[in-house]
């Protein structure tokens, strides 16, 4: 694969597609894969999307991008209003907030999803920061679409060693491949082109499934050049 077609920049634009025209869309703290992919789908098939984000600013035009933060001030600093975070669950529980995009260490076959600990509860290997927004946004949101920088058996497990948030996810966006819910379990939705399903089932802690093999479509020119524009730093691929 040409080294244009990046899994940063397939794994963006593949959520960036996934965004509706005139949506409310939220995204969290330490993250720049989808604070991107809000703006991208803004630049070009959602000019009514509305960006909501932890600082509160309402659909910014930040003059340039933090990388070490996806929830800096220069996302309130020029911005077209102020949404606080508190308005933000309040429009979630409410029913109105379209679609929020989050993550978590562990997810498990039934979408269950594990912020809190590795291990035992009560004797963890690690503890983690917990649900946090997380576990009030994934079950409210209308859409709720996660995503990980990292696919392997030690995150997508049969069952989760703690279940901080149930229910109500939509898609799981990975770097080898994206995930559906389906009648209460992850489907394979489609495959990446930078990998295969032979990578898929060796780095996937429960059964593959699906109806056909499908591949996720590589960036267009027009969302490679918009992404160059929109994120200069190469923020997107920090993770990697």
């Amino acid at each position: 694969m040409e080294e244009k077609y990046r899994v940063c920049d397939i794994m963006v634009c593949a959520m960036a597609r996934l965004i509706p025209d005139g949506g409310k869309v939220f995204h969290g703290v330490s993250s720049h894969m989808p604070m991107i992919a809000l703006m991208l789908a803004k630049a070009l098939h959602a000019p009514r999307a509305v960006h909501l984000n932890i600082p509160g600013g309402v659909d910014p035009d930040p003059a340039r991008l933090k990388q070490y933060t996806s929830a800096g001030a220069e996302l309130l600093e020029r911005s077209a209003g102020y949404f606080p975070l508190m308005e933000v669950f309040d429009l979630a529980m409410r029913g109105e907030l379209d679609m929020a995009f989050l993550s978590g260490i562990q997810f498990d076959l039934h979408g269950n999803v594990n912020a809190s600990v590795i291990g035992d509860y009560h004797k963890p290997k690690v503890r983690m920061p917990g649900g946090a927004g997380s576990a009030v946004l994934i079950p409210t949101a209308k859409r709720a679409v996660l995503w990980r920088t990292k696919h392997d058996k030690r995150t997508f497990v049969n069952q989760v060693d703690f279940v901080t948030v149930k229910g109500n996810v939509e898609r799981i966006i990975t770097p080898l491949c994206i995930f559906k819910m389906e009648n209460g379990k992850l489907v394979l939705e489609s495959i990446h082109p930078a990998s295969s399903l032979e990578e898929v089932r060796e780095n996937t802690g429960f059964p593959i499934k699906f109806s056909q093999v499908t591949y996720t479509p590589l960036p267009t020119r027009e969302e490679l050049s918009a992404l160059k524009r929109i994120d200069p730093g190469d923020f997107r691929n920090i993770e990697f």
